[in-house]
Formats: C-alpha cells, sequence, structure tokens
C-alpha cells in the first residue's frame, strides 16, 4: 500500500497536468499536505463494453496520471509499465457519484458512525468514487460550518463535495452564501422543511432563501415535509401509546411530504427559480414532481435506495434492534409505493439515486428504546447503492445500462456542473472507472461490508451484477476484493454555479415581465 508521504511526493508531479485538464476545478484542498491527483500509475482497461451515458461501444479505455487519455478500439500496450486489466465480458462505467451522504454528521444528540475514511472506503468497495456531502452550519454560522467539514475531510480517500444547508436566516447568512459559492465552490444550498426546533424553516425564510440561490446561480435544495404537522403527529402517536419504531412512520405519513413537496415547488415556481427535492420516498411527493415537470418547470427528483427497494414492513418487527435500524426521514414508506418510484425513476420523472448514507450503530438507535423521537434518524446505502440499482433496474429490464450510467453518476456531475471532469469516460475526464461483471452475484452483510456501523438495512439481499474493479482517479483502489486505499488521498471537487438548469432563466423572467401589462397609467379622479 502507498504511503499518504507518497501520495502527496506524487502530487506535485501530477497536480499540473490535471489542473490543465480541468482549469474550472479545484484540484488541491481535500487532503492531508493537499494530496490529490494520479499517482502515476499507467493503466489499459482491454477489451469491455465502455458504457457512458450517451452510449455503450466496444473499446479500450487508457489511463495516464488520473485521467483517462484515450478510449478507442485496440490500444497498443506500448511497454512493460502498464498494468492492463482484461474487461472481457464486462462493463467499464464511470464511478457511481452520489449526491446525498451524511459523513461524521453531528445530529440528534450523537454523531453518524461513518467518517470521511471509513465512508470512502465502503463507497469505494462498492464502485462510488465520489459524493457530495451536506455541511451542517455551526450555530446557523455556515463559515464555521465549512471549517469544520474541511478538517472532518482531511482523511478522505476519494473525491468529494460539499452542498451547504441554511439552518437560519439573516442578512449575516445571505452575505455568507455569497461566499460559499464564489470562494469555496458550493453551488447548492439545502432548506429543511422538517426538523422544527433544530434545522427546520419557516415559509418566510425558504422563500428569501430561494431567491437568494437564484441571483447566486445556486441550486436550492428541500427536505420536503410539514414540520409543523410531523410535530402534531408525533404527540398524536405518544399520546396513543405509540412509542416504539413503528410510531416514526406512523407520525409522518405521505400526506406529509407531498404537502411539503407541492409547497416547495410552489415557492420555487413563484420565485422561478430551479429545485431539487432530495430523498423522495413517496407516491405524494413523486406526483407532484411530475405535475410540476408537466408544466415546464425545473425540478429534480432525488429517490434513494432505500426508497426504490424497501417498504416500512420491518418498522413492525417486534425486535426493537431490527425494527430501528429502518428508521429515517422521510420514512420508507408501505409496499407499493417503491415500485411507484422506480417506474418514476425508468420513466425520467426522478434523475438520479442518492443514498442518504446516515449511519449510527445498534447503540445508538437504542437511546429511542422508549421514544421514538429520540432514535436517530438514518440508514446505510453508499456501498450498496450501485449494485442494487443494477439488479433492480438493470437486470429487471427497467433502464438500460446507459440509463444505469445516468441515474448513478452522469446526471449528478451535469446537475452540479462537473461534468465532464466526473460522469464520463472521455478523452480528459477524470479516471473514476469501475468494471462490472453483469454475470457474477453479490450478497450483503453486515459483518462483510465496510461501514463502521454494525447493522445493515439490506442485510442478506443477493443480487446479480458485481463491482469487481474501483479505479479513482486513476489508481486501482478495489480489485479482487482487496481494499487499497489511504487516508488523505482525497481531494475536494468545487461545483460552480449556473449549472444547465439555469440556463434560460432570465429569458422566462423577462417573458414574465412583459405579460403583467402593467403599471397601468392613470388619471387622477377629479376632486
Amino acid at each position: 500500500m502507498a504511503t499518504p508521504c507518497r501520495l502527496t511526493l506524487i502530487l506535485l508531479a501530477t497536480v499540473a497536468a490535471v489542473a490543465a485538464s480541468h482549469p474550472a476545478h479545484e484540484v488541491g484542498g481535500g487532503g492531508a499536505a493537499g494530496c490529490g491527483g494520479g499517482d502515476g500509475t499507467r493503466i489499459l482497461i482491454k477489451g469491455g463494453t465502455v458504457v457512458n451515458a450517451h452510449r455503450a461501444e466496444e473499446a479500450d479505455v487508457y489511463i495516464e496520471d488520473g485521467v483517462v487519455v484515450a478510449v478507442r478500439p485496440n490500444i497498443p500496450v506500448g511497454d512493460d509499465n502498464v498494468k492492463v486489466i482484461d474487461a472481457t465480458g464486462k462493463y467499464v462505467m464511470p464511478g457511481g457519484i452520489d449526491p446525498h451522504t451524511h459523513l461524521e454528521m453531528e445530529f440528534m444528540g450523537t454523531v453518524t458512525i461513518d467518517d470521511f475514511f471509513t465512508g470512502h472506503a465502503a463507497a469505494l468497495a462498492g464502485g462510488t468514487t465520489m459524493h457530495i456531502d451536506f455541511v451542517i452550519p455551526v450555530n446557523g454560522n455556515l463559515t464555521a460550518g465549512i471549517e469544520s467539514y474541511k478538517q472532518k475531510a482531511e482523511k478522505s480517500a476519494m473525491d468529494y463535495g460539499f452542498h451547504m444547508a441554511i439552518t437560519k436566516w439573516n442578512d449575516e447568512v445571505s452575505r455568507e452564501m455569497e461566499v460559499m459559492v464564489k470562494e469555496h465552490g458550493i453551488n447548492s444550498f439545502k432548506f429543511f422543511m422538517a426538523y422544527k426546533g433544530s434545522l427546520m424553516v419557516t415559509d418566510d425564510l425558504l422563500l428569501q432563501g430561494l431567491q437568494k440561490c437564484k441571483s447566486l446561480g445556486a441550486l436550492a435544495m428541500v427536505h420536503a415535509e410539514n414540520g409543523d404537522a410531523v410535530a402534531e403527529g408525533q404527540q398524536r402517536m405518544i399520546d396513543l401509546g405509540i412509542t416504539g419504531p413503528e410510531g416514526h412512520a406512523l407520525s409522518r405519513p405521505p400526506v406529509l411530504e407531498g404537502e411539503a413537496t407541492s409547497r416547495a415547488i410552489r415557492l420555487a415556481k413563484f420565485v422561478n427559480t430551479p429545485l431539487y427535492v432530495v430523498h423522495v420516498m413517496s407516491i405524494d411527493a413523486m406526483e407532484e414532481i411530475a405535475k410540476a415537470k408537466r408544466e415546464g418547470q425545473r425540478v429534480i427528483g432525488e429517490p434513494v435506495v432505500s426508497g426504490l427497494v424497501l417498504d416500512d414492513s420491518w418498522l413492525w418487527d417486534p425486535d426493537f434492534a431490527t425494527a430501528s435500524k429502518y428508521v429515517m426521514s422521510p420514512p420508507i414508506r408501505e409496499a407499493g409505493h417503491g415500485k411507484a418510484l422506480q417506474a418514476a425513476l425508468s420513466s425520467g420523472i426522478l434523475q438520479l439515486v442518492g443514498t442518504d448514507h446516515c449511519t449510527f450503530n445498534s447503540t445508538q438507535k437504542a437511546f429511542g428504546s422508549d421514544d421514538f423521537r429520540k432514535i436517530p434518524n438514518g440508514v446505510n446505502g453508499i456501498e450498496e447503492r450501485m449494485h442494487i440499482i443494477w439488479d433492480t433496474m438493470v437486470e429487471a429490464g427497467k433502464i438500460t445500462v446507459t440509463d444505469y450510467v445516468r441515474v448513478t453518476s452522469t446526471e449528478c456531475a451535469k446537475i452540479f456542473n462537473i461534468y465532464p471532469q466526473k460522469g464520463a469516460i472521455l478523452e480528459g475526464s477524470d479516471a473514476d472507472i469501475i468494471i462490472l461483471n453483469p454475470q457474477k452475484n453479490f450478497a450483503m452483510d453486515a459483518h462483510t461490508h465496510h461501514s463502521r456501523s454494525n447493522t445493515n438495512v439490506y442485510e442478506g439481499r443477493k443480487g446479480k451484477g458485481l463491482v469487481e474493479v474501483t479505479i479513482s482517479r486513476g489508481r486501482v483502489v478495489w480489485e479482487d476484493g482487496n481494499l487499497n486505499v489511504v487516508p488523505g488521498s482525497g481531494r475536494y471537487i468545487r461545483t460552480p454555479p449556473f449549472g444547465y438548469l439555469f440556463d434560460g432563466i432570465e429569458k422566462s423572467d423577462a417573458v414574465y415581465r412583459a405579460s403583467l401589462r402593467a403599471p397601468v397609467v392613470r388619471s387622477k379622479a377629479a376632486a
């Protein structure tokens, strides 16, 4: 295994080449001593089917210094200093990008069990080569929040970006948002419509936030649940003597997710700014997104793996440890919602898949053994996502292999304005690549996964389609079931503002102003 010091030295020789390939994005800043870039390894992947979101083709892929140099058939090996990987009969695809994670997050009186090393190790073993994590402000202060997360990310082992949560509103927060975009490379801000008394923002604050996002060319994201009604629902369950994990789902039914999704969509329409709805868990929310898209509104719907393939029956398990591990918000829904979300993903109503990886072990979950309101909300998924989506959607014939690349990687890169540096296997793209064997099977188990959690909501799940090799910026980090990762080797990826979702916004604003037929010039009435 390469040492962090060796990686640092190698970086000095490769930063210039990588920066020249991607001048718009930050190269260093994420790892210890500025670690980043490729490790100088030259790799030739031969004989596979290269799959991008726009096409699949039989081709070889040549990688040098962490960047894709060539994609074409029959690339000659050249010399003995090239690592050759035979991908015959396999798919060569961009590494996954998870748009929704919470590593080392302080929440509900504890901290998520996976940090920026164990979470990255799990991701790489599962074929994900980049993620975007949510920075939580410190007492509402964005600058303090980003500094805290930079320290957390010093142990990173793969590329990552940041969203920023907004948990209160005042003039200082507004000013800090501009700093986040222009100086820290953050182009997305999340507003919680739930978690009353802690993270929740009210409608007036959300409205101001939407307007600020629009002016900065930053994407507004919402956790869409009616926080006031959820608080009422929680008290209702307690009054009925329902204190177990099932009370969590009963207190925040799909109608509250649908209502908040509808409200956020309408406020975004009023402001005329794009909207991203995170972890769409219900038919109710999905249908609001579908309606808005039919009417031409720019709304992104993000389902997560748990919502696509699990149902809420586990919350009624008589064993608390089993039931509590499925507690997340919005809740995993009853059977039927997942199938509808899968159909929406296959038809393009929902556009990309995240995980909301937010892991707590059984000891932490037990904080709420007498009151479901104290169970830390969150499930795993960063290691399982790529396999589950392949088995559930591709093997079942619901999406194509090119669609698979789109929903697990490319669409995320495009939305957050880092394509084609990420999300593609093209000349000049970062060499974030996986090799998937469609004939091999996988099995999921808390005893063998790479998360620090002692539980797994996909325990015992089996399927077809195995990621055999993961390459992160030209480094083979997962091969033959062996993980080769180094703390501090990750790199922070800046996400520039004004992505494609903002194209033409100013024109539609002009059309709106022209349609007002106002102000009307009126003569003053005679005295």
